[in-house]
């Protein structure tokens, strides 16, 4: 995508941005005969949890030169309307 160039950071006027997604999560495993969790059989393997519960949650534009940090929220990316949305946040932010 050449479009990211578009994008300017009101701080030190660099275009090297990244969005950022940070999650936390709380993972749930039934404790059954054979290893914790149902999905479980013979070992305990944990990315197969019975419950998954989002905690926390945390998006941003980040500037890879300054570090400077824009919160955002991207939920559906629209190619037409997606950089002008993440400019807007930057400059909402500045």
């Amino acid at each position: 995508m050449d479009g990211y160039r578009n994008l300017i950071c009101p701080v030190c006027h660099n275009n090297r941005l990244i969005v950022k997604y940070e999650a936390s999560h709380v993972y749930s495993y039934i404790i059954d005969a054979d290893a914790p969790g149902r999905k479980n059989k013979e070992e305990f393997l944990p990315y197969r949890y019975d419950k998954r519960e989002l905690t926390d949650s945390d998006q941003y534009v980040e500037c890879q030169n300054c570090g400077a940090k824009f919160p955002c929220k991207i939920t559906v990316w629209n190619k037409e309307t997606g950089l002008q949305e993440l400019q807007a946040a930057i400059n909402r932010n500045k």
